[in-house]
């Protein structure tokens, strides 16, 4: 018989970017009575991963709970950026309703209709936070009717459409029910989220079913699955089985040996968890996202969500460069492969496939942030590797090509609308709507192919000063668009080996902009700028000033060298042309041609001058 588990909650707490997820969760901790009064907390204690912390985003989704009066509280912070959606497919399965947090200005963003679409199909229960009450140009009334607009657009049902709405400031930490006044806490919220998310529901007498929707890995135990028990008990010592139901072949026997559930922010060992619980088993080796554990008696598998396909892929290759291995711990292919395959374990959204070649790989993403950061995950562990530039995954329907579409968002002042619009234009990209935006900036949407971004964020912020936002998601397959201009600028490339001096920098940075200063050590064939034409040009940085006993009138001033451009690791991926690779080690990041010879690359690049006008 199923019963409702009226002492646990289990709520996601899903946003956009930026919209203050994670500061919402600080604070219902510290009011929760989670910390001592005397304890130092940092902020967005939730995101602990150094990456998270230094980029101010949350990238894995992480379990914590709160105790308001005699029930527990089991909550999910969820990434907001689009490249980590399948994050926030896949724990969607482990919760009973959502947060949604909504920016009290910006209103409703592309990333919140993504979040909200899947729970709304998932029929969960939805109650919306507008946050940032307490910001100056705050909206909360016109926010409040664009998230209504949107739940109609996202064919809600009549019992979502009737959704509570807590007006809040996570940052002050207060919260109300309505937008003029605000209460000293947030004890309005965890009333709504007590009195609108439903207890889970399950069969304490039924045989064991817990949904697996989280690998996590301890040095010490090992692998850790984190999911909800779905029907009957767990306890520590069972004896089950391992099911999966896109797997069927699988029949494994398995032993829990540890048991934790959260009690804030720390893992707390027991020897039972009941139905509606979100646990933590250690013990099981080879437990995969989707796994379902049962029972023995009656092995029955439990459905897990469909995660939506990568749109993006980059291959993977050993470095051969001529600096190769003087940087890295891991540099050898079966190094790569390793551990390739096993980001498998932990992300859903990642698809990596071997090729004809035993030193590449083909690693597929949603997206360039979401393969940037495996990129500098793993140089951060100590490999050192190659990378190509990012290619969108194409597919055939009907014998038709098709491509992935993107859905862009554009806030700027006025005064760049003109130069976004002719740039989007040139990348195929179809303006949907443009109406004036809060604070002078005016909105721009855009359906736009996904290849048509690559390079372009980089160029945005450049052409908009910095003041443009620009937020994107991915928004289905369209017929193909005809071929898109490749960058304007071309390559200043490094003609001989050694080490980069002021002189040859000198002369140099005439023909356009340098990556790199004086002392650096360079390699033939390795791109150390970007020429202010379009075609690449080879350039001496190594080349000393020829010195003789005469002197003349200001021949012998200070060379005077402008500054190098700091290229992230996002605009090296953006930078990088067809032919070229970027070389990524644990203390640099270069990028270079794939044939480092000049002549060679003459004659492979006349080659395919032929071949093309053959074609």
């Amino acid at each position: 018989m199923r019963i409702k588990n009226e002492c646990i909650r289990n709520v996601a707490i899903i946003a956009h970017v930026d919209h203050g997820k994670t500061t919402l969760v600080d604070e219902l901790l510290k009011q929760s009575g989670t910390f001592r009064s005397n304890q130092v907390v940092q902020e967005r204690v939730m995101d602990s991963g150094d990456i998270e912390r230094e980029r101010g985003i949350t990238i894995l989704s992480k379990n914590t709970s709160v105790h308001y009066h005699d029930i527990k509280i089991n909550i999910v912070d969820t990434p907001g950026h689009a490249d980590f959606g399948g994050e926030v497919e896949r724990v969607m399965k482990m919760v009973n309703g959502v947060v949604l947090v909504v920016d009290a200005f910006e209103g409703p963003m592309p990333q919140t209709k993504f979040v909200l679409k899947k729970a709304l199909e998932l029929d969960l229960p939805v109650v919306v936070c507008i946050n940032k009450i307490d910001r100056p140009e705050a909206r909360p009334n016109a926010v409040v009717d664009e998230v209504l607009e949107l739940f109609m657009e996202l064919n809600a049902s009549d019992e979502q459409l009737d959704s509570p709405f807590v007006f809040a400031s996570a940052r002050q930490g207060t919260a109300s029910l309505t937008p003029d006044h605000q209460d000293p806490d947030m004890k309005c919220l965890f009333e709504t989220i007590i009195d609108h998310i439903p207890a889970p529901e399950g069969d304490p007498q039924a045989p064991l079913q817990t949904l697996i929707s989280t690998i996590d890995y301890n040095e010490y135990v090992g692998r850790i699955g984190i999911g909800k028990v779905e029907n009957g008990t767990i306890h520590v010592n069972d004896d089950c089985v391992l099911k999966n139901i896109h797997h069927p072949e699988l029949n494994e026997r398995v032993k829990i040996s540890k048991l934790y559930v959260y009690e804030g922010l720390q893992r707390v060992e027991v020897k039972e968890a009941s139905f509606g619980d979100i646990v933590a088993i250690s013990g099981i080796s080879d437990v995969r996202i989707g796994d379902t554990i049962c029972s023995p008696d009656h092995p029955e598998p439990l459905d897990f969500v469909k995660i939506s396909e990568p749109t993006l892929s980059m291959t993977f290759c050993v470095n051969d460069s001529p600096f190769a291995g003087t940087e890295g711990k891991f540099v050898t292919s079966r190094h790569l492969r390793e551990r390739l395959y096993r980001e498998l374990n932990t992300d859903v959204s990642l698809r990596v496939e071997d090729t004809d070649s035993t030193e590449a790989f083909k690693v597929s993403g949603r997206g360039e942030l979401h393969l940037s950061i495996l990129i500098e995950t793993m140089r951060r562990e100590g490999y050192e590797f190659q990378v190509e530039n990012p290619k969108v995954l194409f597919r055939e329907v009907d014998g038709k090509k098709e491509e992935p579409m993107e859905q862009v968002t554009i806030d700027v002042p006025e005064e760049f609308v003109g130069n976004v619009i002719e740039k989007l234009g040139s990348r195929k990209g179809e303006m949907t709507d443009m109406h004036p935006s809060n604070g002078g900036y005016t909105r721009l949407e855009f359906s736009i192919p996904a290849r048509g971004l690559i390079g372009y964020r980089s160029e945005f912020l450049t052409d908009t000063k910095g003041n443009g936002i620009l937020n994107s998601i991915f928004d289905g397959y369209a017929p193909y668009k005809g071929e898109i201009s490749k960058r304007s600028q071309g390559s200043l490339i490094a003609f001989e080996s050694g080490e980069a001096v002021a002189y040859g920098l000198y002369n140099a940075q005439e023909r356009g902009d340098l990556f790199i200063g004086p002392g650096v050590k360079v390699y033939a064939g390795m791109v150390v700028g970007r020429n202010a034409r379009s075609e690449d040009m080879e350039v001496n940085v190594c080349k000393k000033k020829q010195l003789t006993n005469m002197r003349a009138s200001g021949s012998d001033d200070a060379l005077k060298l402008t500054p190098p451009i700091q290229m992230s690791l996002e605009q090296c991926l953006e930078f990088i042309a067809d032919d070229e690779l970027l070389e990524v080690t644990p203390h640099s990041l270069r990028m270079r041609k794939k044939i480092l010879d000049s002549q060679a690359r003459k004659k492979a690049r006349n080659r395919a001058q032929q071949m093309a006008q053959q074609d």
